[in-house]
């Protein structure tokens, strides 16, 4: 398999070169942009698998950037990753509610960087194979089909929506799912449910997989992180 194409887009030289120093050591092939005008051009000569994309810039936002390439066929499945030293929750929801797949915060720490784009590439390979029902992040393993979750190769028992629920947010690792758009995927109409059945649901998955993957969004919802 050919290696991976990523496109980095940063205004900053230094943050350009760091990226691109630790990304060329596993092999993948690279490519630069410093704002966003010139992010749209490479985009379109370089077709990456993954863009790395930072929120503020100028000329053209991330924001912006995203959404406009969302438009253009050829990118619907291209991996849009955002680098932001902001961590408001409404930046992250913007990036996201705009088509965003991934969100990583400066100070960018290179270990979790490449962790984070393997597990994001592998998720695209899976899904382009048909084989969406399987997810691997870190040590855990989740079999959709087989309704099983692994950890470290241990196998867990998971009730039904505790399963669904972990399978939903694990689905897209960084996104922050809000609260009733997970109501409408793991409930839907079949239930009137409390305010704290989310809540609940995601103490026990908690108390199964430990405290490091399911980080609290306050006020918004939950996503999936490792």
């Amino acid at each position: 398999m050919s290696p991976a194409k990523i496109l980095i887009v940063d205004d900053e030289a230094d943050i350009l070169e760091f990226m691109r120093y630790n990304l060329s050591k596993e092999g993948y092939i690279l490519e630069t942009a410093q704002n966003g005008e010139e992010a749209l051009a490479k985009a379109e000569e370089f077709d990456p698998n993954l863009i790395l994309l930072d929120i503020m810039m100028p000329i053209m936002d991330g924001i912006e950037v995203c959404k406009k390439l969302r438009k253009i066929e050829k990118f619907n499945k291209t991996i849009i990753a955002f680098l932001t030293a902001r961590s408001e929750d409404f930046t992250q929801i913007t990036a996201f509610e705009q088509g965003g797949d991934d969100y990583i915060t400066k100070p960018i720490r290179p270990k979790v960087l490449v962790s984070r784009l393997k597990a994001l590439l592998k998720r695209n390979q899976l899904a382009a194979k048909g084989n969406v029902n399987v997810i691997e992040l870190g040590d855990l393993k989740i079999d959709k089909e087989g309704f099983i979750v692994y950890i470290k190769g241990k196998k867990v028992v998971f009730a039904k929506k505790e399963f669904e629920l972990l399978y939903l947010l694990a689905s897209k690792p960084g996104r922050v799912f809000r609260r009733e758009e997970i109501f409408n995927h793991v409930w839907g109409n079949e239930v009137i449910v409390g305010n704290r059945t989310i809540d609940v649901h995601i103490r026990k998955i908690r108390e199964k997989i430990g405290e490091n993957y399911i980080k609290t969004v306050k006020g918004i919802g939950y996503k999936f992180d490792f």
